[in-house]
């Protein structure tokens, strides 16, 4: 199980075990991590936790955070990691081999400002810059349509194989609003981000057992047909429709 071990001027204050989805740092009493310093803001980070895998955001704070000297906005949490937010420091610990490589992580979907000049553009998508999606909407979207000459072949063997030991079925988003409407994003990485940085973002984590949602940054949670998402996570079912950063999108397993 992860671990942070917090500590200031090499006084090791307290041990906290990450055994909850969101553990949010700051300076307030009612973070999880409450560090009583005027250099840290009132909710100053958030750790995501998703199985073995954390990764820990900046939530707008004053005076940033850092990690291993670097000042960063999200960050892939990795073993022994430092986090310093004001004069204190968490050390991250986490004997759990990483299945899923920073890279991947940082390959997700990010709806951003509509920029109407760079939507036009991108209709033509027969070309190659077509199926990467320049769009400043949806970002690091990488279809699997490109692969359609081995389509025959990858049924066979390849990709079908590899998620059959109890694995979920194949699932999507479609865009219903905004100038991305009707593009679709696969859901094949274990974490898939959405929403715009600053105001609402969300994760979408591929289990076992599922996809499951959570609120990540942002004073409004958004909401699952019609209804505002809790701080934990939450399973999403077949056409659930989600709305996040004024954007509306809807959920579906592939047949």
């Amino acid at each position: 199980m992860a671990k942070l071990i917090l500590s200031v001027d090499g006084t090791v204050l307290r041990e906290i075990s990450l055994t909850k989805e969101r553990t949010t740092v700051g300076r307030k009493p009612h973070n999880d991590i409450q560090v009583d310093n005027l250099a840290v803001s009132g909710e100053h980070a958030a750790i995501i936790t998703i199985l073995n895998d954390s990764f820990i955001e900046d939530l707008n704070s004053t005076n940033g955070t850092l990690v291993n000297g670097k000042p960063i906005k999200k960050h892939f949490l990795q073993n022994n990691d430092v986090i310093e937010v004001g004069k204190h420091k968490l050390k991250y610990f986490n004997d759990t081999p990483v299945q899923t490589a920073a890279a991947d992580f940082e390959r997700t979907m990010i709806i951003r400002k509509p920029a109407p000049a760079a939507v036009a553009p991108t209709p033509p998508p027969p070309s190659p810059a077509g199926d990467s999606v320049s769009s400043d909407t949806l970002t690091s979207l990488r279809p699997l349509a490109p692969s359609a000459p081995t389509a025959p072949t990858a049924p066979a063997s390849a990709a079908p194989a590899a998620p059959a030991p109890g694995a979920v079925r194949e699932a999507a988003i479609q865009v219903l609003s905004g100038a991305a409407a009707g593009r679709t994003l696969d859901l094949t990485k274990n974490l898939t981000t959405i929403g715009k940085p600053g105001v609402q973002v969300a994760v979408i984590t591929r289990r076992p057992s599922g996809f499951f949602i959570t609120h990540v940054e942002g004073t409004s949670f958004p909401t699952i047909n019609g209804v505002a998402l809790g701080a934990q996570a939450q399973q999403l079912n077949d056409h659930d429709l989600i709305e996040i950063a004024g954007v509306k999108m809807e959920f579906f397993f592939k047949p």
